[in-house]
C-alpha cells in the first residue's frame, strides 16, 4: 500500500523538524524524528481535517500530548496547508514566532489545545471524546448523524507516567470512549534516561485493565501495521484504544536510543550524519521535495471534500428537525440562547439565609433549563457541592452496552446526560473540562472543596492560558468549615487563585450574589472560579443594602456613610461581608462615618477604569480596613500602607465553624478594635 513517495514524506517531516531546532538551537529533536511514520499515516490515511477552515465543527480532533515534539506537528501543520508560511517554520521558538516552543491553542492554526505540561494533552483528549459523544447521543437521529468524529493523541513515556493521565485513562475505559484512539510512541527513553530506571510495568496490561482496547506494533516504521492498528482502532466501537508504536527516539541519528537526542539541538555534524543516514541531501536546509509537498497539499482537497460532506448533511438535519438543528448551531457557536437566565430566583431577605453553595445550586438548575450547554459534574462530590444537575441524566456508557455490569443500575445510563461523575480524580477533571471547552459546544464545570484547587492548579493555569470558558465550582471555602480541620481548610488557596493571569474569581457575599456571580461566569469568555461557603450566610435587604449587581463591577458600595463622606473604609468578601456590616453598624452608633465596600472579584474590578475604582475605594479615605478568611497576600493593593487586613495567616484547626472564627479574630469586637485603632494611627 505504501510507496517510496510516503517514505520520501515522512523523511521530509524528520528533516524540516530537525532543521527547525537546529535553527534555534533550541527544542526536542527526538521525538519528531521517531514518530514521524506514525504521524504520517494518521494525517494522510485516518485524521479528517480541512486545512483553510481549521475550526470546522464535525473535523477530527488531534493532540500532541508529548508537547515537547512540536517540531512534528509544525511540520504536518506547513506541509498540509495550514496558515503557516516556511518563514514561520524556520521562526521556530522565536519572539513573535507562530511556532513557540510547545503547541498554544489559539496562537497555531490547527492546534487544538496547549499542551507541554506532561499528561495535561491525554486528559484533555478525554474531554473531546466526552464532547463527541455527548452531542452525537443528544442530537443524532435515525437516517441524520450530524455528529461523528474521532479524537487522536500522540502521547509519550513521560505522559504515561504522569498521574493526571492515569486518572483520565480510568475514566475514559469506564465510559467507553470507542471514539478515542492514542497513539503511543514507545521509545525507551525520556529525557534523562532510558525507561528501564523508572518505567518498568506492562503498559498495555495496564490500559486493558482500566478498559482499552490496546495494539501492539512492533516496528514504528511498519507503515502497514501502523495502518492496521488504527483499522483495528476504528473497528472497536465500545473501548478507547492505545496503539503501543515501538519507536527509536532520534531515529536516524548518532544519537538514536540515547536520551541525548531528546531535549537538545543535535549540532551541525550530527544533522549532518542524520541527513545522510536518511538518504537525505545535506544542503540546502529546510528542503522541501515538490513532489512530496504536492502530496501533502493534497489534504486540502480532501478537507474541502470533508467539509462539504459535513455541511450537506447538516442541510439535511436542519430541513428534518430545524429547532434541533438551531439550537446545535447556537451551542457549537458560543451563542447564548435568549431568556437563558430567566429562571434564576431572586432570594428574599432572610437573616438566616442559605450557603452559597445551596444558592449555588438553586442557580445552576434554574440555568440548565435554558442553557444546555451547561455540563460538568463534580470529583464526587455532588452532595456536598450541590452541583447535581436534576433531570438532566448522567453521562454514562449507554444502557445497553453494561448488560453485564454487577453491582449498578446502568438502565438510566446514556450518554446523553450533563451530569458527569468524575469519581476521586480532581487532576483529570480539570483537564477534562478543559477538553471539553475546547471541543466546542458546551460551558463545561467541574467542582470540589477549595482546598482541592491545589490538585487542578495545572488545567486551571491551562485554561487561563488558552482562554478556555470553563466554570470551576470551589466549595467549604474557609476554616468556618470546621470540625474537618486544617488539611482541609483553605488558607493560601485565594491568594493561589488570584495570582493566576486571565482567571476571574468571585467570592459571593450572599445569596443574591451568587446568582449575579453565575450570570457573570456564563457570559464569560475565559475561565471563572466561584468560591462558595458550606455555612449559611444571611440574604442582604437589598432595600437597604445596594443591588447585587453590583458584584459584576468586582466590587460596590454596599453601604455608605450616612454623609457620603466617610472617614474608614470597611473591604471584604464572601462570607465576611456580613460580619464587616455588623461591625459597621456599631462603629456607626459610635458616631464614626464608615463606608463598607464587598469585594467578591479583584480581577473583575482591576478591568475597570481608574477613576470608577476610585469612586468605589476613595483615595482621599487612608484608613482602610479588609476582611477575609486567608492570608493577607495581595491586599496591599487596596488597603495601601495606612491600612490594616484581618486574615487568617497560620493553618487552621478542627473545631466547630464558631469557635474557630472566635479563636482567629473573627468577631465583631476584633473588627471594631482594628478599626478603631487604625482611625487613631
Amino acid at each position: 500500500m505504501f510507496t517510496k513517495l510516503d517514505q520520501l514524506c515522512i523523511n521530509t517531516i524528520r528533516s524540516l523538524s530537525v532543521d527547525m531546532v537546529q535553527r534555534a538551537n533550541s527544542g526536542h529533536p527526538g521525538m519528531p524524528l521517531g514518530a514521524a511514520p506514525m504521524a504520517y499515516v494518521l494525517w494522510t490515511q485516518w485524521l479528517r481535517y480541512n486545512p483553510r477552515n481549521p475550526a470546522w465543527e464535525d473535523r477530527d480532533r488531534f493532540v500532541l500530548s508529548a508537547g515537547h515534539g512540536s517540531a512534528l506537528l509544525y511540520s504536518l501543520l506547513y506541509l498540509t496547508g495550514y496558515d503557516l508560511s516556511l518563514d514561520d517554520i524556520k521562526q521556530f521558538r522565536q519572539w513573535g514566532s507562530k511556532t513557540p516552543g510547545h503547541p498554544e491553542r489559539g496562537h497555531t492554526p490547527g492546534v487544538e489545545t496547549t499542551t507541554g505540561p506532561l499528561g495535561q494533552g491525554m486528559a484533555n483528549t478525554v474531554g473531546m471524546a466526552i464532547g463527541e459523544a455527548q452531542l452525537a447521543a443528544r442530537y443524532n437521529r435515525p437516517g441524520h448523524t450530524v455528529i461523528d468524529h474521532h479524537t487522536y493523541a500522540i502521547v509519550s513515556d513521560g505522559d504515561l507516567m504522569e498521574g493526571v493521565a492515569s486518572e483520565a485513562v480510568s475514566l475514559a475505559g469506564h465510559l467507553q470512549l470507542g471514539k478515542l484512539v492514542c497513539l503511543y510512541d514507545d521509545n525507551y527513553v525520556t529525557l534523562s534516561a532510558g525507561t528501564d530506571i523508572t518505567f518498568s510495568e506492562d503498559r498495555a496490561r495496564r490500559f486493558e485493565a482500566c478498559g482499552w482496547h490496546t495494539v501492539r506494533v512492533n516496528d514504528g516504521n511498519g507503515l502497514d501495521a501502523i495502518q492496521a492498528a488504527l483499522h483495528a482502532a476504528h473497528q472497536e466501537r465500545h473501548k478507547p484504544s492505545l496503539i503501543l508504536v515501538r519507536t527509536h527516539l532520534g531515529y536516524g541519528s548518532p544519537e538514536q536510543d540515547s536520551f541525548k537526542a531528546h531535549g537538545s539541538p543535535l549540532g551541525v555534524d550530527d544533522v549532518r550524519k542524520t541527513k545522510q543516514t536518511l538518504g537525505w541531501p545535506t544542503e540546502p536546509d529546510f528542503l522541501i521535495p515538490d513532489e512530496a509537498l504536492t502530496h501533502f497539499r493534497q489534504a486540502v482537497d480532501r478537507g474541502a471534500d470533508h467539509e462539504a460532506a459535513f455541511d450537506e448533511r447538516r442541510r439535511a438535519y436542519a430541513e428534518a428537525f430545524p429547532e434541533l438543528a438551531v439550537e446545535l448551531q447556537r451551542s457549537l457557536s458560543g451563542e447564548l440562547p435568549r431568556g437563558w437566565d430567566a429562571g434564576i430566583p431572586v432570594f428574599a431577605a432572610d437573616a438566616k439565609g442559605l450557603a452559597t453553595r445551596d444558592a449555588s445550586g438553586r442557580v445552576m438548575n434554574a440555568i440548565a433549563q435554558g442553557l444546555p450547554t451547561l455540563t460538568g459534574g463534580s470529583a464526587d462530590l455532588n452532595p456536598s457541592t450541590k452541583t447535581a444537575l436534576k433531570d438532566h441524566g448522567d453521562f454514562n456508557p449507554p444502557a445497553s452496552n453494561n448488560e453485564d455490569k454487577q453491582g449498578s443500575d446502568p438502565a438510566g445510563w446514556s450518554w446523553q446526560g450533563r451530569n458527569i461523575h468524575f469519581g476521586v480524580r480532581e487532576h483529570a477533571m480539570g483537564a477534562i473540562v478543559n477538553g471539553l471547552a475546547a471541543h466546542g459546544g458546551f460551558i463545561p464545570f467541574g467542582s470540589t472543596f477549595l482546598i482541592f484547587s491545589d490538585y487542578m492548579r495545572p488545567p486551571i493555569r491551562l485554561a487561563a492560558l488558552m482562554g478556555l470558558h470553563v466554570v470551576h465550582v470551589f466549595t467549604h471555602d474557609s476554616i468556618a468549615l470546621g470540625e474537618d480541620g486544617p488539611t482541609h481548610q483553605p488558607v493560601e488557596q485565594l491568594a493561589n487563585l488570584r495570582a493566576i493571569p486571565n482567571l476571574i474569581m468571585i467570592r459571593p457575599a450572599d445569596a443574591n450574589e451568587t446568582a449575579v456571580a453565575w450570570r457573570v461566569a456564563v457570559e464569560a469568555h475565559g475561565p471563572v472560579a466561584l468560591v462558595l461557603t458550606r455555612q449559611n450566610l444571611p440574604t442582604l435587604d437589598r432595600q437597604h443594602y445596594a443591588s447585587a449587581d453590583g458584584l459584576r463591577q468586582g466590587a460596590y458600595v454596599l453601604s455608605d456613610a450616612p454623609s457620603g463622606k466617610p472617614e474608614l473604609t470597611l473591604i471584604a468578601s464572601g462570607s465576611e461581608v456580613c460580619l464587616m456590616l455588623e461591625a459597621a453598624q456599631r462603629l456607626q452608633g459610635q458616631g464614626i462615618a464608615v463606608r463598607c465596600v464587598s469585594m467578591p472579584s479583584w480581577e473583575l474590578f482591576e478591568a475597570l477604569p481608574q477613576a470608577e475604582r476610585d469612586r468605589v475605594l476613595l483615595p482621599s479615605v487612608s484608613a482602610r480596613l479588609a476582611i477575609e478568611l486567608g492570608v493577607s497576600q495581595g491586599w496591599e493593593r487596596y488597603i495601601g500602607a495606612a491600612g490594616d487586613m484581618l486574615g487568617v495567616e497560620h493553618f487552621g484547626a478542627s473545631a466547630p465553624a464558631e469557635v474557630l472564627l472566635r479563636e482567629y479574630g473573627f468577631t465583631v469586637d476584633n473588627v471594631c478594635a482594628r478599626a478603631l485603632a487604625l482611625l487613631k494611627k
